[in-house]
């Protein structure tokens, strides 16, 4: 999200809805309904429109698992149920049974002898996993799984505020850098072990069952680049988050939600915000390591790509947003769309190019204007953009929100729709209900609110009221305020057309409740001030001229697509030409510390199975295309590299490199850069990685 710096937590998370433990029922009853699970799996295993790999095809059917007593690992003598519908019993992953609840039809299904079957449906309207989603014509309703694999302070407040007021805590907590630096000193209250804690609770196997039961088919997910590394001095928990996104693939599977997988934090940062991971500057395509970070995110877009791109994920991961809200009128439009463009050829080198070959590849517009994006890489195959629109970060206004239930329309409508037109697919990758900035930690900790005159960037800002008083008492608000907000919600949907609201769920803060609520779509349902049935949106805006056209065949998949003319190949060829720094200039790429690309692969694990699934399924090698063998980029051993976070205003090292010089690696003689941006540089080692 564009914040400037957002987050939140809870010591004590707010807890969806309650789980209804069902009893098995023995009798006739139980035997009826049992009966009646067993066709709805017949009807799922029969009816599908496609298959999606060898796994699938030659694993245990769901009419075996049916016919079978012990096909699921159930006791001996018990049939296993392994889809349902409302009303049906749910065995979770955890073990614990509950009854699924979806007022929209929804279908779940999950055979842990065939745990790569894809026929699970959100809804009627929805296609399920197994069936083609036609993007420009179904509809991506979805919601973000923000504050869960990358924390931020506003969405979960007492995870950071709990660790701040420890003994063992020193200097403020602001970012995941610093809350993990402090759960590695708490040691008595588990260490970094916290966090993992955190990756268990805070969103569970329920929190799906309530996204598809509230009308949404989609979740995006931020990841940052650690769930697959981090170098030695990089203060975040490895790998850790990885196996918690694997989870998050197997609980979307089992209920037929589609995944946005969201690079959102990258080495060195590209935008500086704490959402990165780190607070303070950003040094992709920008500054002295601005290729060099680049080039080290473009490995862990590879090595996702390869991975989602797999058959046994393509269908579920079926977007892929390349990095998340980067800094693109400060990196310049020409050189992000070169990052880009490397970007989408390295997740069309791992899964090939044509309809059902890997994901939906988003670009997020940089904050640079849709209207510059129109005619970029035309016939690149399933290309998006992805916008962010807030009004809370612009002007503040005492106005209440029944002044603003016309005005996602008039700002957004028109722009989407022309985008569509003039670029292709658009999705809005964030947005939410607030129309100010009011609530804990939104802007940063310890950043204040422009709302209230305390915002400490930019100004002055005039003091206009009080944030708790005027916004943020959501336990008293009256049944036309919840109107308002319903319908303030609607408009959004509707002139946005696709999105993913930002975000499902916010912690409770230490005072036991959620202190930035207008950004909670789950608050919102349990509270009466979001839509209940996500369609009723449609045509809330009155828009004469809604996008109802075709996206061109190249963007779905179709005739043309990957066909990028030489032409725009080169135009946009790796590296670019020079990289800008902080306070104006800039440095020829060839003069900055870069990397090669001789450094051995590296892929994925795949989650763990069971003993049942494990003889029919191989959940992949994290590696699809084998002809995709060129090797990482690496650094030089007879290279200079600064901190990865050094900042956008200092020096490249000089002498760049000395003795042989690695494949790739550019050299030159260093042209000295303005002295008043020039500050002292650390020069470190080769970095190693932590495994």
């Amino acid at each position: 999200m564009r914040r400037g710096a957002g987050e939140k937590r809870a010591a004590a998370y707010t807890n969806p809805t309650s789980r209804r433990k069902k009893p098995i029922i023995i009798g006739i009853a139980a035997a009826v309904l049992l009966i009646a699970g067993i066709g709805v799996a017949l009807a799922l295993t029969l009816g599908k429109h496609k298959s999606t790999d060898a796994a699938k095809d030659s694993s245990t059917s769901s009419g075996d698992a049916a016919s079978n007593p012990t096909a699921s690992g159930s006791p001996t003598g018990k049939i296993a149920i392994v889809s349902g519908t409302d009303g049906s019993t749910v065995t979770a992953s955890d073990g614990s049974t509950f009854q699924y609840s979806n007022p929209f039809g929804g279908t779940w299904y999950w055979d842990p002898t065939d745990p790569y079957n894809n026929a699970a449906r959100p809804q009627t309207w929805s296609p399920a996993l197994n069936e083609t989603f036609n993007y420009g014509v179904d509809k991506i309703r979805g919601v973000n799984l923000g504050g869960w694999l990358v924390t931020e302070p506003f969405i979960v407040p007492a995870l950071y505020q709990t660790l701040q007021s420890r003994p063992t805590t020193t200097g403020t907590i602001i970012d995941e850098w610093t809350l993990v630096e402090a759960m590695q000193a708490d040691t008595a209250n588990g260490g970094i072990s916290q966090l993992e804690d955190h990756y268990k609770t805070f969103i569970t196997e329920q929190d799906f069952v309530q996204i598809a039961a509230a009308g949404l088919n989609f979740v995006r997910i931020p990841l940052g680049y650690w769930a697959i590394e981090v170098l030695d001095g990089e203060s975040f928990l490895p790998k850790t988050s990885w196996t918690y996104f694997l989870k998050a693939v197997e609980w979307a599977r089992k209920y037929g939600l589609r995944i946005n997988l969201d690079l959102h934090a990258l080495p060195g940062s590209q935008n500086g915000w704490n959402h990165s991971g780190r607070l303070g500057t950003y040094n992709v395509m920008y500054g002295p390591m601005g290729i060099a970070n680049a080039e080290r995110s473009l490995n862990y877009i590879r090595i996702l790509a390869e991975f989602i791109s797999q058959p046994e994920y393509r269908d579920v991961i079926a977007m892929f947003g390349v990095t998340n809200e980067p800094q693109g009128n400060q990196i310049g439009l020409p050189n992000l769309q070169t990052y880009y463009y490397a970007a989408y050829n390295a997740v069309r080198t791992a899964s090939g190019t044509g309809a059902g070959n890997g994901p939906m590849v988003s670009f997020h517009d940089g904050f640079i204007g849709l209207d510059q994006w129109a005619g970029y890489l035309p016939n690149a195959d399933r290309a998006s953009l992805d916008s962010h629109p807030y009004l809370c970060f612009q002007g503040q206004s005492t106005n209440p929100i029944n002044s603003y239930l016309t005005t996602p329309c008039d700002q957004w409508g028109g722009s989407f729709n022309s985008t569509m037109a003039g670029f292709g697919f658009i999705v809005a990758g964030e947005f939410s209900n607030a129309v100010t900035d009011c609530g804990l930690y939104v802007n940063g900790v310890g950043q204040g609110v422009r709302y209230e005159g305390t915002y400490t960037t930019g100004g002055p800002w005039p003091t206009l009221g009080n944030c708790t008083t005027d916004w943020l008492d959501y336990q008293n608000w009256d049944a036309p305020t919840k109107k308002a907000y319903i319908t303030f919600a609607k408009a959004s949907m509707d002139a946005l057309q696709n999105w993913f609201f930002w975000t499902w769920k916010v912690g409770n803060s230490t005072a036991g409740v959620v202190e930035a609520p207008h950004w909670s779509y789950q608050l919102g349902l349990q509270n009466d001030w979001m839509p209940t049935d996500p369609r009723t949106a449609v045509g809330q805006c009155n828009n004469a001229n809604p996008f109802t056209g075709t996206l061109s065949s190249w963007q779905t998949g179709g005739a043309g697509a990957g066909s990028i003319a030489p032409s725009v190949q080169a135009e946009f060829a790796w590296p670019p030409a020079s990289i800008s720094f902080a306070g104006g200039g800039a440095s020829p790429a060839s003069l900055l510390p870069s990397y090669t690309q001789t450094g051995p692969l590296m892929t994925l694990p795949t989650a763990t199975l069971t003993a049942a699934a494990s003889a029919t399924a191989k959940g992949g090698s994290g590696w699809f295309n084998s002809a995709d063998s060129t090797g990482f980029w690496e650094p030089v051993a007879t290279c200079s590299y600064l901190d990865p976070w050094i900042g956008s205003s200092v020096a490249p090292p000089s002498p760049l490199c000395t003795g042989g010089v690695g494949v790739g690696v550019r050299r030159g003689m260093k042209q000295r850069l303005n002295e008043e941006r020039v500050v002292e540089a650390r020069v470190t080692a080769v970095p190693t990685r932590r495994r």
